[in-house]
């Protein structure tokens, strides 16, 4: 199921030509909202806004958290495009679906794509309510052949193998950590891998246990594919992870964990992340270049 729909280059376009027929925004930045963290979209001057059930191509996100809106408007002098919602595999997604939204904002001309993510601690130095800014990632559905780039290669957005070292932008992520520095917050930053699993349940003790021997640091059900096909497209990528939760690693460990709680944590830090990724933006160099494939 996932490896086998294909979306043609004409729909990624007739999706691109019809947002770009309902508002006038021209957007350099698109922000990919976690759960609990749409918040960032609120943030946008001049929106305008789109239920992506009126959007043409789009899936609809199920999930609680995840609002289901596209919103275009400005952010510290550049224009973005945030996804308040996400899609993901475990809703019944494809893979090219829950990754369709990136190629649709490269060729509105996007040059660079902010992951947002909730993510539950497997590191014992990462807390409930710390950010950890994404240095690496480990697909684990990609390694069993599950990989938004399966099929046939579209020539027009990037190369048939395109490498993955690297993906998640050095300089946006000194960035983000000096930026980190200036509002208070460093001692809640760190660096870290993340994870991404397919989901819907969280893990057993057992897999816990592998990931974190691994070298893994977070884990999560998301992102991971989005990166892919933006580093395939050619965009700069940055990366966060709320963590929202510790992974249970012990049998003698008696708490477990819950949607609800991954989102009131999310409620709690969502001030911080939304001053984080706004003064990111407000840095950011745009080469004001139309980049639309």
């Amino acid at each position: 199921m996932h490896s086998k729909e294909q979306i043609s280059h004409d729909e990624y376009q007739k999706t691109a030509d019809w947002l770009k027929s309902q508002t006038k925004h021209r957007p350099q930045v698109a922000i990919i909202c976690g759960s609990g963290l749409g918040m960032l979209a609120d943030t946008l001057k001049c929106q305008d806004s789109f239920a992506y059930s009126d959007i043409p191509g789009f899936p609809q996100s199920t999930v609680e958290g995840h609002a289901g809106r596209l919103v275009f408007g400005e952010l510290k002098g550049k224009t973005c495009v945030c996804m308040q919602g996400r899609f993901h595999m475990y809703e019944g997604h494809s893979l090219c679906k829950t990754t369709f939204p990136v190629r649709v904002f490269k060729m509105l001309g996007v040059e660079t794509l902010i992951v947002t993510n909730a993510a539950g601690s497997l590191a014992d130095g990462l807390r409930p309510g710390d950010i950890m800014i994404i240095k690496d990632h480990v697909n684990f559905p990609g390694l069993v052949g599950l990989n938004p780039l399966c099929g046939p290669n579209d020539d027009k957005f990037g190369p048939r193998f395109p490498a993955m070292s690297g993906c998640y932008d050095k300089g946006l992520r000194s960035s983000a950590m000096e930026i980190g520095k200036q509002l208070g917050v460093f001692d809640l930053m760190q660096e870290g891998v993340y994870a991404m699993v397919g989901g819907p349940n969280f893990e057993s003790i057992a897999e816990a246990r592998l990931l974190h021997q691994l070298g893994v640091d977070a884990v999560g059900m998301s992102t991971a594919p989005e990166v892919i096909v933006a580093t395939h497209c050619g965009l700069r990528v940055f990366g966060l992870s709320l963590i929202t939760n510790k992974v249970v690693k012990s049998y003698e460990d008696s708490e477990s964990v819950n949607h609800e709680g991954v989102l009131e944590v999310g409620r709690l830090r969502s001030q911080t992340v939304q001053q984080l990724v706004t003064e990111l933006v407000s840095r950011m160099e745009i080469n004001n270049n139309n980049n639309a494939v």
